[in-house]
């Protein structure tokens, strides 16, 4: 290639980037125009959008270009100097003349040399003084080509404005690079396994606290043996020997208190700024949801006017920030969800007129955050569902006998929408009616671990509440132990966890079932789905986690549950080709590999066990005849809301918990009581958590006892005290939840049961 070939693809593409800004620009205008012609902003908005691209498609050598913009900013600065009032035609043709000169732009369009002509004969047509329309709003038309018409004289040469570069190169004042999926993808993958690498410091930091310990208790062990033998004369050679046991163990001591202090600092540093990298590196594929909704407003307007119909969508959230993968995924179901609204929700304009409403219909679509969600609210002020006539389609169509239907609820009723197939069109046409329904939108949210809710009132409308993660990189899942490996389940596929004991587990037809929401549900072994040794467990119940995709339901037996966590995906190598029952994988805080499982095959290898025959019975776990003593957790705290919080946790978890109001009220009960653990706050009345721990730490009966500190106070020089004094574990309220706590309960002490 040249280098002037190189210029001109360089050129092309800017050209094209270009258009796609600018007819984004058009689009939005002229749609704001057909509601008020006159609006001067939008005017001018429009005008200059036309004539810059006029110019960089003249710099760019592209005349179509040239003449499609030119004849566009005619017809608008016509409008602007009052010589014009814009009617549906004009704005008509100005979107017909929008999407050529998207398709002019785009490598490998199909415009050719007649579309050209064709479409400035029709603006020429429109442009004349003789058929100016009067300035009354005309009905809605469908616009047709004309007639082709002798070549217009050339237009006057225009001198061009060169396209404004700098604007493509920022973005809110910041300088913007252009980056490709890949490397992003690569970027994020790196941080977020720096993220975890960091995490594997808190088990070794607690290793290194527990030595330090170790070593004290050794020094006092020391103390204790030297005050005895000073009854005795010994040797110089021993009492030497002594002294230098005792110099050796107190420089070690230092030694190590001043690592580990320079390692928990360390640590601590580290896994803030390997968060922050993981943020940012996440932000930098988070694109606004506007992107997505590109020729969505568009779409609504023109599909209303082919069916007769006034509509108008107004987008709230545009700015909201989304994965851009999640927004190439979304475009689809959303498309299907606006179509489905202007066929379905939005009635025809006399008939709103006589139910008392405005003739044109809206369309609401949100956009927002909550609780690390994607939400979305798409509503319509049309009709909404005529339940009467889903109910009788219901029964025609032999999905429920009449008696069932008749007490169906209208959230029940409403369910059946998603069903595949399933139309309320008695007549198939262009729009809809061909059994592609709410089921086709379903599966996709769903394919986002999403879940999307309709909801509606007679005569005022419909709602779709539509959620999904704002990111497909990180995912909630729930962790379950099988054969003694650790694989998670998306939350969007569990319908509910469950512990069934020996007596709900039925036999129906040769399989094992469990009753579940008014239904027998079948019992699966994930063992033998996963292929897996089956492990042995204690518990007199069995682990279940029901999942669903669409209509099928099934009870996945564990072993165990580890809890919910929030896991960063990891592709898997694409040289293991399809892993069966497997989408990808994942590192856990303690850097060990967790499986993330790919629910729609499991149901598929389900329905294979089901149909081969081979699908093996899990079996009884009998009571256990003894029962091993529970271990024994003291809670010091002067809030009763904290104090019943983790009172609550630990026994559900299978602790026996013991609670105290102070410092004072604690060290009394560990003198008098055994427990196998202590977690105290440090600020308390009376006696603090640091006192506390410093007098347990001095008594001979209490010194090896673990102690976790749960304090407000997230601060390094707060951690180092409570380090200090010897707690084993510091945990901070700021981000408390139910999983740091029970983790670190059973870090420092193990399981409920000794």
């Amino acid at each position: 290639m040249t280098p002037d070939q190189m210029r001109d693809a360089s050129l092309l593409e800017l050209f094209s980037l270009e258009a796609d800004a600018q007819t984004q620009v058009l689009s939005a205008g002229l749609l704001a125009l057909e509601r008020n012609p006159t609006q001067a902003d939008q005017l001018e908005a429009c005008m200059r959008a036309a004539h810059s691209l006029k110019g960089a498609a003249r710099i760019v050598g592209v005349d179509a270009g040239v003449s499609v913009s030119h004849v566009m900013e005619d017809c608008l600065v016509s409008a602007q100097e009052g010589r014009l009032y814009l009617q549906p035609e004009h704005i008509d043709a100005l979107l017909q003349g929008t999407d050529l000169l998207m398709r002019i732009a785009t490598p490998g369009n199909d415009v050719g040399p007649a579309d050209i002509d064709a479409y400035v004969a029709l603006m020429e047509r429109l442009l004349d003084p003789s058929q100016a329309p009067v300035p009354e709003p005309a009905p809605i038309v469908e616009t047709l080509l004309p007639e082709p018409e002798p070549e217009p004289e050339p237009a006057p040469p225009v001198v061009a404005e060169p396209p404004r570069q700098n604007k493509r190169m920022t973005e809110g004042g910041e300088r913007v690079l252009r980056v490709t999926a890949e490397r992003l993808n690569s970027l994020l993958d790196l941080s977020s396994k720096s993220l975890v690498e960091t995490q594997r410091l808190k088990p070794y930091l607690a290793s290194l606290q527990r030595l330090k310990r170790l070593q004290s208790q050794s020094v006092r062990a020391l103390d204790t043996l030297d005050g005895q033998l000073k009854t005795q004369q010994l040797p110089l050679e021993a009492q030497e020997a002594l002294a230098d046991t005792r110099r050796l163990l107190s420089e070690a001591q230092a030694l190590l208190a001043e690592k580990t202090a320079e390692l928990d600092e360390f640590g601590w540093q580290a896994g803030q700024r390997a968060q922050v990298l993981y943020d940012t590196a996440l932000a930098c594929r988070m694109r606004p949801f506007a992107d997505v909704l590109a020729g969505q407003v568009r779409m609504v307007r023109d599909l209303g006017r082919s069916l007769g119909k006034q509509v108008r969508l107004e987008i709230e959230g545009e700015k909201t920030q989304v994965d851009r993968d999640v927004l190439e995924k979304l475009e689809a179901p959303l498309t299907h969800l606006l179509r489905n609204a202007v066929d379905h929700g939005i009635e025809m304009p006399e008939q709103r007129l006589l139910a008392g409403k405005p003739a044109e219909g809206l369309i609401r679509l949100r956009a927002s955050h909550q609780a690390g969600l994607l939400v979305l609210e798409l509503s319509d002020d049309g009709n909404g569902v005529d339940l009467e006539r889903l109910r009788g389609t219901i029964v025609d169509r032999h999905l429920s006998p009449v008696e069932t239907a008749l007490r169906l609820s209208e959230e029940e009723l409403l369910t059946f929408l998603f069903l595949p197939g399933f139309s309320l069109r008695d007549k198939v046409t262009e729009v809809s009616g061909r059994g592609v329904g709410l089921d086709a939108v379903q599966h996709m949210v769903r394919q986002l671990r999403g879940a999307v809710v309709l909801e509606q009132t007679a005569g005022q409308g419909s709602r779709f509440h539509l959620e999904v993660p704002l990111t497909l990189s990180v995912v909630r899942s729930l962790v379950v132990e099988v054969g003694e490996e650790a694989y998670a389940f998306p939350l969007a596929h569990i319908e509910r966890m469950c512990d069934l004991a020996p007596d709900d587990i039925v036999q129906l037809e040769g399989r094992q079932h469990f009753w579940h929401e008014g239904r027998h549900v079948g019992l699966v072994a994930a063992s033998q789905l996963l292929q897996r040794p089956a492990g042995q467990s204690q518990s007199d119940t069995l682990k279940v986690v029901v999942i669903r995709e669409r209509d099928a339901v099934y009870g996945i037996a564990v072993e165990r549950f580890v809890g919910e966590r929030t896991l960063v995906v990891l592709p898997l190598d694409d040289r293991l080709g399809k892993v069966q029952d497997i989408s990808a994988g994942a590192l856990l805080d303690d850097g060990s590999v967790v499986l993330i499982v790919d629910v729609e095959d499991m149901l598929r290898s389900v329905d294979k066990l089901l149909n081969t025959g081979r699908l093996e019975r899990i079996a009884r776990r009998s009571q256990q005849t003894t029962e091993a003593p529970r271990k024994r957790v003291l809670v010091v705290d002067d809030s009763l809301t904290v104090r019943e919080l983790q009172r609550k946790l630990l026994l559900n978890r299978g602790y026996e918990v013991a609670v105290a109001v102070d410092g004072m009220d604690g060290w009394n009960a560990l003198r008098s009581e055994d427990f196998d653990l202590l977690i105290t706050d440090i600020d308390m009345p009376r006696m603090d958590g640091i006192e506390l721990v410093t007098l347990l730490r001095r008594d001979s009966r209490l010194q090896s006892l673990p102690v976790m500190v749960v304090s407000y106070k997230d601060r390094e020089e707060d951690r180092r005290r409570g380090l200090d004094a010897g707690a084993d574990y510091y945990l901070a309220k700021a981000s408390f939840h139910d999983d740091a706590l029970l983790d670190a309960v059973v870090e420092l002490i193990g399981g409920a049961r000794a």
